[in-house]
């Protein structure tokens, strides 16, 4: 079994691949593929959490956790750093369309709050205090985008960032699978049952990850394929962020005299971006914008998810002592 479970972990790239063309095979050639995968992508990455935290020990960790180094530094690549490098590639590629502009800002300026622990974890970073950093991230994105707007769009959009979808999420896929995982190792000290349930959960990162990629492009993939011009005036944009947004994350790191494992954990955290968080904001918006916005943010996940395989595979050959 242990085998079975190194062989996962090992070709884990080569079995992404295929979920992904399986993913884009369903959104294309079945009809109601949006409608049945799309109310399964959370539930999911729920489960993928849980996967993950039940890994992570989280009753010895203690006073492990708190870093104010790695928290500055996050601050400084996610709030300060990443907005100028939107803003000016939104200049170098000229974008001026209104609704392009809000779909473009609305996901690149929100940090990712759930699957990116389980990137970092995947990439050789620090899941521990990735998921730590979690609650800052979303009170500041929250807090920060309707400033983020007026300042580069000049216009009020606090009435349109509606905090439900961030709560929601929040507790769904963080809170409630990290309570269940603390829950269960308080449990496995004195029962082998409970103990065997962790056991299987070491199982679960990469099978779930494969059924993500599949809901996650299967349910949005019709999408791009009706609105290509969208699609194509925003997709070298967001290739240019994914490579880029990771040497923010470095520079950061480096800046404040980080390890290696935190200036990964900078890397993935800089580039993986708040997508699907973001999305029912972006479907609530007026119906002028709505369409366009909703294409322009689903591409940036489909980009994301791609580039986040590389990611797992260049980082941690790139980033060392």
């Amino acid at each position: 079994m242990s085998q079975l479970k190194t062989f996962l972990e090992t070709k884990q790239i080569y079995i992404y691949i295929v979920f992904i063309l399986l993913g884009i095979f369903c959104g294309l050639f079945f009809e109601n593929t949006q409608q049945i995968f799309e109310p399964s992508i959370s539930f999911l990455i729920a489960i993928l959490m849980f996967g993950m935290f039940s890994q992570i020990p989280f009753l010895t960790l203690r006073n492990k956790l708190l870093n104010s180094r790695f928290i500055f530094a996050l601050i400084l690549s996610n709030f300060i750093l990443i907005p100028i490098l939107v803003f000016v590639l939104v200049v170098v590629f000229n974008v001026t369309s209104t609704p392009l502009l809000i779909g473009i800002y609305l996901v690149l300026l929100t940090p990712c709050i759930d699957y990116v622990i389980v990137f970092t974890k995947l990439g050789h970073g620090n899941a521990e205090l990735m998921l730590i950093s979690t609650p800052i991230l979303f009170i500041l994105q929250v807090l920060l985008l309707p400033i983020y707007f007026w300042i580069f769009l000049n216009q009020d959009f606090s009435q349109y960032i509606d905090i439900k979808p961030f709560l929601k999420t929040f507790i769904l896929l963080i809170i409630l699978p990290l309570l269940i995982a603390i829950f269960l190792q308080f449990l496995s000290k004195k029962s082998n049952k409970m103990m065997n349930i962790l056991t299987f959960s070491e199982w679960i990162p990469v099978p779930l990850m494969a059924l993500v990629l599949t809901t996650v492009i299967g349910s949005q993939i019709s999408k791009i394929v009706t609105d290509l011009q969208v699609v194509l005036s925003v997709v070298p944009l967001y290739l240019c962020f994914m490579i880029l947004a990771p040497f923010i994350g470095y520079l950061s790191g480096k800046i404040f005299n980080l390890n290696v494992t935190l200036k990964r954990t900078l890397a993935f955290s800089s580039s993986t971006r708040n997508a699907l968080v973001v999305l029912p904001l972006a479907l609530s918006l007026p119906i002028q914008w709505s369409t366009t916005v909703t294409t322009v943010v689903v591409t940036q996940t489909l980009v994301e998810l791609i580039g986040e395989l590389v990611y797992i595979k260049l980082i941690p050959r790139l980033i060392v002592k």
